[in-house]
């Protein structure tokens, strides 16, 4: 098949040099030397989130949409008009509407996002058992072995699956295709959106040799200025170091880095995803620097995470407290437990004395008069939940424990709000 290519409208075979599709007539015409061999793909949704909202409210086709809270709030997600302004992903909202005055500003629908997103994923299990969720609206795909089941190429059988999503969902997604799954991610940034890109074995180094080492996934602003000072600033100058320099210079990430310099990548595409974490966290109407207030908000995050946790029958070792300043400064903390949690309790007698030692000046015993706009607290290193004995230094920790059990017992038959324990009430529980 060397000398055809694909229709990206319909999936029909083009002649190499045809001006258009002889089925549909689109100019959309798909080529690569390596097109019909390669088998590993990312295919990611297009602004899905504002994609939703358009399709439900046809009246924002043409509008800028901004998903996110209130004005103190941050972008959760953005569609390509208002991506023109500037408006990105985890902007504070307030930025994003002065870059672009005009956008229609929605508040995030995370349920139906969730259900759409599980409506494509079973699409794409009807392709291949091999599909790696990445997140609502982005997976993996190794299609490697499906031509005989299938009738046709992987390519193929991609650019239908874009066609049936379109169809049957109403949003586009982005494809990317090569022979591993740092390039397949790679090459579905190249076209978008409701691209088709390749990135094949021949021209693999080539490709990334002139990107700036920021072009690579996970290499961040942060390291990306500690690989500059090395003289280290394109993907072609990290593979004039030796991996044994990496590894010294920069640790796991410096080796990582060295290899996806060389466009290695071995790691398969895995079915099952396993969940690394738990959190909820609140952005406030206003700043809050009042210890009180700010541990009523802490109460509140550490039950959503713990309700969240015993509903997916998990549990945590590590507990980690996020706060984020008036500057946008983000604080994190963590603390690991000598036995993993799931309750409420246990979270926030975690994470009250990492609060107050961030509004605790160590050297004089005052106040910092540090503010914050957001909070946080999150329950990692997951597993299954193992009776969970609690603090055996805190003589009241199995009276609350057994209390919070009942609770959850009682709001399990008869509703979330059948039982509201004392801490709720007064919407701050006490320190021990």
């Amino acid at each position: 098949m060397d000398n055809k290519g694909l229709c990206q409208d319909c999936g029909a075979y083009v002649a190499q040099r045809a001006a258009a599709c002889p089925t549909c007539g689109s100019h959309k015409l798909l080529y690569h030397s390596e097109l019909f061999d390669l088998s590993i793909a990312h295919v990611d949704c297009d602004a899905f989130f504002a994609s939703i909202e358009k399709r439900d409210n046809p009246e924002l086709a043409d509008k800028p949409v901004i998903i996110g809270g209130g004005r103190r709030g941050v972008v959760a997600a953005a569609c390509y008009n208002a991506r023109v302004y500037g408006v990105r992903s985890a902007m504070p909202m307030f930025k994003a509407l002065k870059a672009c005055p005009e956008a229609v500003v929605i508040s995030s629908s995370l349920a139906n996002y969730a259900y759409e997103g599980k409506r494509i994923k079973k699409l794409m299990g009807e392709l291949t058992p091999l599909v790696q969720s990445l997140s609502i609206d982005e997976a993996f795909l190794d299609l490697t072995g499906t031509e005989r089941l299938h009738g046709v190429a992987p390519a193929v059988t991609l650019i239908k699956l874009q066609q049936r999503i379109l169809r049957e969902i109403g949003v586009t997604v982005s494809v990317g295709l090569s022979y591993n799954k740092f390039l397949a991610k790679t090459a579905s940034d190249l076209d978008k959106p409701n691209g088709f890109a390749v990135i094949g074995r021949a021209e693999a180094l080539d490709f990334l040799a002139p990107k700036p080492v920021g072009f690579i996934y996970g290499v961040g602003p942060a390291f990306s200025r500690s690989l500059k000072k090395s003289g280290i600033i394109t993907i072609a100058d990290v593979r004039t170091r030796s991996d044994s320099h990496m590894m010294q210079k920069f640790g796991e990430a410096g080796l990582r880095l060295a290899r996806l310099a060389r466009a290695e990548d071995f790691r398969a595409v895995k079915s099952t995803n396993i969940r690394k974490s738990i959190s909820t966290e609140t952005t406030f109407d206003r700043d809050i620097g009042d210890q009180e207030e700010l541990t009523d908000k802490l109460w509140q995050v550490c039950v959503k995470t713990a309700d969240r946790a015993k509903a997916k029958n998990m549990a945590g070792g590590v507990i980690t407290l996020k706060l984020k300043s008036r500057h946008f400064k983000t604080v994190t903390r963590r603390r690991t437990l000598a036995e993993p949690t799931q309750l409420a309790d246990t979270i926030f007698q975690t994470c009250l004395p990492l609060l107050g030692a961030e509004l605790l000046d160590k050297k004089n015993g005052k106040s910092t008069g540090q503010k914050f706009r957001l909070i946080g607290a999150g329950l990692s290193q997951l597993c299954a939940p193992n009776g969970d004995s609690g603090d055996l230094l805190d003589p009241k920790a199995s009276l609350r424990r057994r209390a919070e059990r009942a609770s959850d017992i009682a709001r399990g038959k008869f509703g979330k709000d059948a039982v509201i324990i004392g801490r709720s009430l007064n919407k701050k529980p006490r320190p021990k």
